[in-house]
């Protein structure tokens, strides 16, 4: 994973946004970035998650975690997901747009690790069984501030394995990220393009 830079970081913002316009209004996507990007590292296949909050919440957040496809082709898909198919959430709706806010996160490549290895705020995890596996975002154990072993058990609870799994045979995996955002960025998206009296989505 090759840090983005600042222009990169922006053209993703604006990818994600597209694809959460094309997801709340119905339209199909067409995200003139993926063409202007071709050369760069978005073009790159990588791991990608999109996390959506609303007034600090959480709203919805899906993401591919091996590198199966283009960066922008990534985060667009996640976006979408992320608006629209996360189990735990109803689809976003049209006036939920202004308050709606974009983090997204960059993947490294998946490596082993050993629990005495992992550094909260530096690793997230995915931790398998068998078919079952579980994924938590580094920024997960920050926020809730969780220490090394509980954020190893809250990975397993994810995978739905008991939570001392990683002390019986799990496999425990480790990534990095680069995560950014822009607050409120969707905003303009309500006011450009609602019209008076159409329906939630």
């Amino acid at each position: 994973m090759l840090p983005l830079t600042e222009g990169e970081q922006n053209t993703l913002i604006e990818i994600a946004r597209h694809a959460i316009e094309a997801c709340v209004l119905g339209g199909r996507q067409t995200p003139a970035e993926w063409r202007s990007s071709s050369a760069s590292s978005l073009s790159q296949p990588c791991g990608a998650f999109v996390t959506l909050r609303r007034r600090g919440a959480l709203r919805g957040c899906i993401g591919h975690v091996e590198a199966e496809r283009p960066l922008a082709e990534a985060v667009a898909e996640c976006a979408a997901a992320a608006c629209a198919r996360d189990p735990r959430f109803p689809p976003v709706a049209l006036d939920e747009l202004p308050d709606l806010q974009v983090e997204i996160s960059v993947l490294s490549p998946l490596f082993d690790i050993l629990p005495s290895e992992v550094e909260i705020g530096r690793h997230g995890l995915l931790i398998s069984q068998g078919w079952q596996r579980g994924l938590l975002l580094p920024q997960v154990a920050v926020e809730w501030k969780w220490e090394r072993g509980h954020f190893l058990e809250e990975t397993c609870r994810k995978a739905g394995l008991p939570p001392d799994a990683w002390q019986r045979g799990a496999r425990i995996q480790a990534f990095t990220t680069q995560t950014f955002t822009a607050p409120r960025e969707v905003s303009h998206l309500a006011s450009a393009r609602a019209t008076p009296g159409r329906a939630r989505l």
